[in-house]
């Protein structure tokens, strides 16, 4: 499998999957048609017994600022926005998902990460979920999966204050495994899946199973929940107020 699509540069690697983000004009912020995108490939993945590993990756100084607000705004409210059919699938995929992030990593850059089973991250990155500043919830039961790594203080320090935050705290908050320079942070991600990638594959999908099964009802449920509340608050008058000032660039 290979090809590219919307700003989604997707790549087979003998038995990895890379789906890198390459929109870097707008700090890859992911629109539908990029969500669409990497959820297909996701798909694909699961059902294609050729590959073992999938790889989220983009450029050195940025992995994605986010959600392109503009294009998000302008969606049909009439149907699933296309993020939310991504996030259910993040929840529920089956092969071992592993991030290469480096740079600025903002809201979905963070709460994707919080799915994957393997995140390494450049020693530069910066770190921000900004829901609650942007007058939104939180996504990808973040509001879940965050206090039940770190506790609920901590969690809402991130997800409350929605400060900044960097490579070192995130990986004492057990959001990352290791982090090195922004320029080796791929390779060091590669590396790590490539290991995955050569292990018996039954058993590793399997021990993936084991350790997300226990909460994968909670996780799709709070994904729902977020994403429910989220649309409330988008046609909230305090969010019109906060959008209108945003790109006012207030």
């Amino acid at each position: 499998m290979s090809g590219s699509s919307n700003h989604i540069l997707i790549e087979q690697l003998d038995a990895l999957l890379t789906i890198r983000f390459n929109r870097v004009e707008k700090k890859n912020a992911l629109t539908a048609a990029m969500y669409d995108s990497i959820r297909t490939a996701l798909v694909s993945a699961d059902q294609d017994d050729s590959i073992r590993v999938v790889l989220f990756c983009a450029q050195p100084e940025v992995f994605t600022a986010g959600n392109d607000l503009q294009d998000f705004l302008a969606q049909d409210t009439s149907e699933e926005p296309a993020a939310m059919k991504l996030l259910r699938q993040l929840a529920v995929q089956k092969k071992p998902l592993v991030a290469a992030a480096s740079g600025i990593a903002v809201g979905i850059g963070v709460t994707l990460l919080l799915h994957c089973d393997l995140v390494y991250l450049g020693e530069d990155t910066r770190m921000r979920l900004p829901f609650v500043n942007l007058a939104v919830v939180p996504e990808a039961a973040s509001s879940l999966l965050l206090p039940n790594l770190m506790g609920r203080q901590r969690a809402s320090e991130l997800l409350m204050l929605g400060d900044f935050f960097d490579s070192k705290t995130a990986k004492e908050l057990g959001i990352a495994n290791g982090i090195v320079s922004n320029n080796e942070v791929f390779d060091l991600a590669l590396q790590k899946a490539q290991a995955l990638a050569s292990k018996p594959q039954e058993a590793l999908v399997l021990t993936k199973q084991l350790i997300t099964g226990t909460h994968r009802q909670d996780v799709l449920d709070r994904i729902d929940e977020e994403g429910r509340l989220f649309g409330e608050r988008l046609v909230s008058e305090e969010a019109r107020q906060v959008m209108a000032a945003f790109f006012a660039g207030k």
